[in-house]
């Protein structure tokens, strides 16, 4: 339909409304200062004990360890502000969506114009190829269509006709028209969008968890070093030295090189992530996926190829099935022994001549074929090259002399061809809705009510339907009539699965993780996808989330039609619920939910710049598969980070329960506190930083997710934490009391026990004891041990620490007894075995009603 187009504006007047209503830009996040970012970093427990430790080692005059705890904060607030930078781009990204330049109609003729000078009421002119700069309603168009799914999730692209709208950053895939603006900037449908996605993702899971860590640690260090420094005093030692002491004993407590241990464990799971195609945009979220426990996707482009493909041919005579995937000319035409294979070729050389797209071979090897106009012609002209049939061939043999392009009143398109001696055929093909009915053919009723039953069959199976008519005249007609026409066929096409895509999910389910589908496309649709790839069963519901509010079903799998804020709803609704949520997607309507969830996925090839910066994880190949791996990764990287707090917190535990029981056994002071730095030194350093290397748990994939709302020191960590530093403590000042007691250098010894003690645990903490899996380990406690050493055999350091050298024959003995650290972890695993987990739960079942304590991780 051709409406006649206005003139457009004159140059006076768009200056004015630009001046008016603003430039044609998309709303932009507020920047966040430097100094703003830093104080945020700064807030956490651990870094405020650590600060407040800084400021006490300067008062003393301990400029070591000063330095060390500074180098600690400045390292760890570099990472967390760069992270937030790179974060912050997802806004940014939203202006590359719109073209840089629009023609536009200005004083009568034609002109460009730079998007951003693009105002209310202009008048766009549109191609094949356009990017469509503003919202607009269209006042001319030719055979217009359009591709929105980066918007609606919509996988067929839609016709468009006068006073139909069309939105900003879809795209013009075949035809012509005009359009009056009716919206720009922060008004338009990508305004909408990234306003939503201008609020903050907030904190990761681990972020959270370890939050209430520091919390923790901070007020129970800070009373125990205040009970140590009350028992100094009252026993009459001086003030100085027992305010170093409590100071010494903070800093030992708390494991200042957690940052330290967490930004290895993420950057080394984002490097093995890299070599799997899973690239991190945010350490932290490599944790996250750990913590997943729904997985929630979009269909186009994620579960599905995000192309069309012709799968399905029915004639009045039998069926056949189409193999393959893409356009490439590659796969097999499977028929039933009753089509006639004459009926079938007549049947796709039709589609091909009344066609307007086309087909291009790979450039370079290991590209693919690709398209040019609408996807579902292409996959017309795919199906036809699979029975071998040559679309220039065919269009050479058959020219087109007259058509009436495809509209969506009609439903259809026609053309007309010459045949050889003069003789004329006319091809109709569109909606089975538009053809199976006279006048348009002239077939036997029962034939048009059996073909009408087979498409309704094909679409409620997810397939878009096309119905394909012909009749031969005597003479070339000069139009193309759309009557008296005999039906051809039905042929069914869809956007098929991707290949990878049913095993991933069944890994997800295998793992303890509920997948999720939210799509912008139709019911039926999503709900074949779905039920293919094992999200749901045939007969489990689906949200149509046009007719129901998503919240009110908050226990279905499948949610359609959702719009991008119902998106948003869905997610916020999930993570109200206490589940950890990965949203994966691709277009511009996913960048809203990709922020909001705990974990945004987004597509690499096939993703808008839009999706990619506001994920946190980019799967470069596309491949659902990725993100298994990934979830391993993060759940490897967790145990990691718990499996330091045992070490790094028992250890910490027993020097405090040394210098509180102590003085009880007879010890006014039982470690100077250049001694307990230097142990903490050495322990929570290098060793405690090579941890964080470990290989993943064997078995990580076949047991549910941890609970979400677990402490990071649940699932018996604590527990094992105490009995391991009762160890500690009990080897600590056992060896003391026996070396008092025989006149022996007792400091000297209980200061080697307990930093050996501490290695042996490193060593027990290890996920394959026997194996050299991590030499870093290995290396890191052989260093820190002959450090130990040295710290009671080398002069500066004796000097410095106030040791004595060891005797042969109880260095040792010390050495001997400090294995009990390795035993004592090795002996917790055997009699506090993991809890076998609960049954995963069903597809339909709220996640977090299941989640049983993650039994990988109470090994750590």
């Amino acid at each position: 339909m051709v409406i006649p187009a206005p003139s457009g504006l004159s140059s006076a007047e768009a200056a004015v409304r630009l001046e008016r209503d603003g430039a044609n830009l998309l709303p932009q996040q507020p920047p966040v200062p430097l100094w703003r970012r830093v104080m945020a970093q700064l807030r956490d427990p651990l870094i405020i004990v650590l600060l407040v430790a800084a400021a006490l080692t300067i008062v003393t005059g301990d400029w070591t360890d000063t330095a060390v705890i500074m180098l600690v904060i400045v390292v760890n607030t570099s990472v967390g502000v760069a992270q937030e930078i790179r974060a912050d781009r997802a806004i940014t990204a939203l202006s590359q969506l719109t073209a840089p330049v629009a023609r536009v109609i200005r004083d009568g003729s034609q002109t460009q114009v730079p998007a951003a000078d693009v105002v209310v009421g202009d008048l766009l002119v549109l191609a094949e190829g356009d990017i469509i700069v503003a919202d607009a309603t269209v006042v001319e168009s030719a055979a217009l269509l359009v591709d929105e799914s980066s918007l609606t999730g919509e996988s067929v692209p839609v016709d468009k006709a006068g006073d139909d709208p069309v939105s900003s950053g879809t795209a013009v895939v075949r035809g012509r028209g005009r359009a009056e603006v009716t919206a720009v900037g922060a008004a338009s449908a990508s305004g909408r969008i990234a306003s939503m996605m201008v609020r903050g993702a907030g904190l990761t899971p681990l972020q959270r968890r370890l939050m209430g860590v520091g919390r923790l640690l901070a007020g129970v260090t800070v009373l125990l070093s205040a009970v140590v420094l009350a028992l100094g005093l009252v026993r009459g030692q001086p003030v100085e030295l027992m305010v170093v002491t409590a100071i010494s004993l903070v800093v030992a407590a708390v494991p200042e090189s957690l940052p330290a241990v967490v930004t290895l464990s993420l950057a080394l799971g984002a490097r093995r992530m890299a070599a799997r195609n899973a690239l991190v945009r945010r350490l932290p979220a490599v944790e996250t996926l750990g913590s997943v426990t729904v997985l929630a996707t979009d269909k186009t482009g994620t579960l599905t190829e995000g192309r069309m493909v012709t799968r399905h041919v029915w004639t009045p005579t039998g069926e056949a099935t189409i193999t393959g995937s893409g356009y490439a000319p590659d796969g097999e035409v499977e028929r039933d022994d009753s089509l006639d294979g004459a009926i079938l070729t007549d049947l796709l050389t039709a589609t091909v001549l009344c066609n307007d797209a086309r087909l291009s071979p790979p450039r370079n090897p290991g590209e693919e074929w690709t398209a040019l106009g609408d996807p579902t012609e292409a996959a017309l002209l795919a199906a036809a090259a699979k029975l071998g049939l040559d679309r220039g061939e065919l269009q050479g043999r058959f020219p087109r002399v007259a058509e009436r392009p495809f509209d969506s009143e009609r439903k259809r398109m026609s053309t007309v061809h010459r045949l050889p001696g003069g003789r004329g055929r006319v091809i109709c093909k569109g909606a089975p809705e538009a053809l199976l009915h006279p006048p348009v053919l002239v077939d036997d009723p029962a034939l048009l009510t059996r073909a009408a039953e087979r498409a309704e069959q094909l679409a409620q199976a997810g397939y878009r339907v096309m119905a394909v008519a012909s009749t031969d005249l005597n003479a070339v007609p000069g139009t193309a009539r759309e009557s008296g026409l005999s039906l051809l066929g039905l042929v069914g096409i869809l956007d098929p699965p991707r290949p990878a895509a049913a095993a991933a999910i069944a890994a997800c389910k295998q793992a303890g993780i509920r997948p999720l589908l939210i799509t912008g496309d139709h019911p039926g649709t999503a709900r074949a996808v779905a039920t293919e790839l094992g999200i749901i069963a045939a007969g489990d519901p689906v949200v149509d989330c046009r007719e129901l509010e998503a919240s009110d079903q908050a226990g279905a799998a499948v949610y359609a039609r959702a719009t991008p804020g119902q998106k948003l709803e869905i997610i916020q609704g999930l993570r109200d619920r206490g589940d950890t949520l990965a949203m994966t997607g691709d277009g511009v309507n996913d960048g809203p939910a990709l922020r909001r969830a705990d974990i945004g996925v987004a597509m690499g090839k096939r993703g808008t710049e839009v999706a990619r910066q506001a994920a946190d994880l980019v799967l470069a190949d596309d491949n659902l598969d990725t993100v298994v791996a990934a979830v391993e990764e993060g759940r490897r990287v967790y145990a990691n980070i718990r499996r330091f707090l045992v070490y790094g917190l028992s250890g910490g535990a027993a020097e405090i329960a040394v210098m509180l029981l102590g003085p009880f056994a007879g010890f006014a002071l039982p470690l100077l506190p250049a001694q307990i730095l230097w142990i903490n030194l050495l322990t929570h350093g290098l060793p405690g930083v090579a941890l964080g290397g470990e290989p993943a748990i064997p078995g990580a994939m076949t047991t549910p997710p941890r609970p979400p709302t677990q402490s990071i020191l649940g699932a018996g960590l604590w527990q094992r934490l105490i009995r391991i530093a009762v160890v500690l403590t009990a080897v600590t000042l056992g060896v003391a009391v026996w070396a008092h007691q025989t006149g022996r250098p007792w400091q000297s010894m209980a200061f080697f026990a307990l930093g050996a003690t501490q290695l042996g645990v490193a060593l027990g903490s290890r996920t394959r004891p026997g194996s050299l899996a991590n030499p870093m380990l290995l290396l890191a406690v052989a260093g820190a041990f002959v450090l130990q050493l040295a710290g009671l055999y080398v002069p500066p350091l004796r000097e410095l620490l106030g040791t004595e050298p060891l005797p042969l024959g109880d260095l040792l003995i010390v050495t001997a007894l400090s294995t009990l650290g390795y035993a004592a972890v090795r002996l917790d695993r055997i009699l506090h075995p993991s809890r076998p987990p609960r049954p995963v739960p069903s597809p339909g079942a709220p996640a977090s009603a299941h989640q049983p304590d993650h039994s990988d991780q109470s090994r750590a």
